[in-house]
């Protein structure tokens, strides 16, 4: 693990892996998540060429804290991580509460970043024609709700939460998530991509909630860019049996980011669409690069 100092003061810690030439493809974790290697995604990238980089999001494990952040945020992080690696170019992929991340590099970073995908990525919370919270599990509904109240109920609803995540191993991850997990995604939570979500879990709230409270409140927040005015691009993709982020999120973001191409999976849940579709997406994105 690396540690960045930022300009303003504060730590980002952040890892690297794979091709020491490879162009980065920045991974935006999902939401609560922090920088963990696994290395079937790092090696589908080394495939292709590409440098895996993941940095834990402000207030995650060893990134402090920003409160007030905004999803556009994460471009000026990316941008300064970038700038430290000593890298132009680059591709992104964001996954669940990372999609969004993804997005503003997409959008506010253009020529830069030259391709995005996300992948189960939440759409904005205001989003115009969406029921936001229509199929979530319930687990997603009670944290929502929380958010909409202001910092602190949502910050005691998430220390909660966070003290059956604190130590929780892959065998539990299953049931810890309850009803957020669809069958298919029951199925993909196994073995190694299970012990990685697990030590993931536990780094994420190794330090507190900030980093998730953060997240949240940016999620419902207005983001900082014009999602329609978004050149770069941009690739979604989102399974139809996600009950974490559901499907018509992604089916609202492929009609509405800019030059959008659609990536919708009948069969795929939120963990199966990463185990089975990561390959092929970063397939996609190394093709951008030319």
């Amino acid at each position: 693990m690396n540690n960045l100092r930022l300009a303003d003061g504060r730590t980002l810690e952040y890892l690297v892996a794979g091709p020491e030439d490879g162009t980065p493809l920045v991974f935006h974790h999902g939401t609560p998540f922090a920088a963990i290697v696994f290395d079937p995604l790092v090696e589908a990238a080394a495939r292709h060429g590409l440098r895996t980089v993941v940095y834990s999001r402000p207030g995650y494990a060893g990134s402090s804290p920003q409160p007030g952040r905004t999803v556009a945020s994460a471009a000026e992080d990316t941008a300064a991580l970038l700038d430290e690696l000593g890298a132009e170019r680059f591709v992104t992929v964001g996954w669940s509460g990372g999609g969004p991340h993804a997005l503003a590099c997409a959008a506010l970073l253009p020529g830069r970043c030259v391709a995005a995908a996300t992948l189960a990525g939440v759409a904005p919370f205001h989003a115009e024609g969406l029921d936001w919270l229509d199929g979530m599990g319930a687990e997603n509904v009670d944290e929502f709700a929380a958010a909409t109240t202001g910092a602190e109920p949502l910050t005691a609803y998430l220390s909660e939460q966070a003290a059956a995540m604190a130590d929780v191993q892959g065998p539990q991850i299953a049931a810890a998530l309850g009803d957020l997990i669809s069958e298919v995604d029951r199925k993909a939570l196994t073995d190694a991509f299970a012990e990685y979500a697990a030590e993931a879990f536990r780094r994420s709230v190794s330090e507190g909630v900030a980093g998730w409270r953060d997240d949240d409140l940016a999620f419902i927040a207005d983001w900082g860019f014009d999602l329609a005015r978004i050149q770069t691009p941009v690739a979604i993709w989102q399974g139809a049996e996600d009950r974490m982020v559901p499907f018509a999120h992604g089916r609202w973001l492929a009609s509405h980011v800019g030059g959008a191409t659609e990536r919708l999976r009948p069969a795929e849940g939120h963990l199966s669409l990463v185990v089975g579709g990561f390959g092929e997406m970063v397939g996609e994105l190394a093709a951008q690069l030319g």
